[in-house]
């Protein structure tokens, strides 16, 4: 019986950067000896390949679509070759895969069939948004979208901010780049003067924001017009509430 390979789990860019400060040499070494590779978007892997350089070359790399509905009859196949002693590597569009990311059933698999699951270090906007909000890092929940139906979401946020106060619990949360400043008057409009509230946007790039403070000063700062919210709008941001 052959010996397994190891499936890695690689940690993409968080946005388009000229240099290098999200990922260790080790890292990228890694990345340039995989020929095998299961990513969301053939595209998107390939243009990250090129930041990475040096990578063995493209049409030498067999790429293996993954994503929500991919299903379990496929991902049985794309575990075979590891099974049989071929490394490969998962990744992510942005950040690290697995965590607000379709991957996690495939790794779910690797464990089952005994393949080693070799995480690498990377950035992630969630984690890093926790760091740098100023919010319990001790009890925190990720809640991945809020629902699209307005009354849905004023409810969802409610329950966040109320949860948030009784358990102690940073709140983490996202939301599609154009919804930005829907959201945000959302929060402000359902949420107490004294609840913390955090946007950080463009975490690790140029153009990087990290705002925390209470929603009254948010208020404050907003001057009852949408000029001071419309900046944030298309724009990748993580929202984090905490009440306590």
């Amino acid at each position: 019986m052959s010996t397994p390979g190891t499936l890695y789990l690689l940690p993409n860019t968080l946005g388009k950067t000229s240099g290098n400060a999200t990922h260790p040499e080790e890292v990228l070494e890694i990345i340039r000896s995989l020929d095998m590779l299961i990513v969301e978007n053939i595209q998107n892997a390939t243009r990250f390949l090129q930041w990475v350089g040096n990578t063995i070359p493209e049409f030498k790399i067999e790429f293996y679509p993954i994503n929500k509905k991919t299903s379990d009859i496929d991902l049985l196949e794309y575990i075979k070759p590891v099974k049989k002693g071929r490394d490969a590597g998962v990744l992510s569009e942005v950040g690290l895969p697995t965590i607000a990311d379709p991957g996690a059933r495939l790794v779910q698999l690797a464990h089952k069939y005994h393949i080693p699951v070799r995480p690498l270090v990377g950035p992630s906007s969630i984690f890093l948004a926790l760091m740098s909000s100023g919010f319990n890092g001790q009890q925190f929940q990720f809640h991945g979208y809020l629902p699209l139906d307005d009354k849905a979401c004023s409810k969802k946020i409610q329950e966040l901010e109320g949860q948030s106060k009784q358990h102690d619990i940073s709140q983490i949360f996202m939301e599609t780049p154009y919804r930005n400043t829907a959201i945000i008057k959302r929060i402000l409009s359902q949420c107490n003067d004294f609840t913390r509230l955090c946007i950080a946007c463009d975490i690790s790039l140029e153009t990087e924001e990290i705002i925390s403070k209470p929603i009254g000063e948010w208020k404050k700062m907003q001057k009852h017009t949408d000029n001071d919210l419309i900046k944030w709008n298309k724009r990748p941001v993580i929202y984090l509430l905490y009440a306590h």
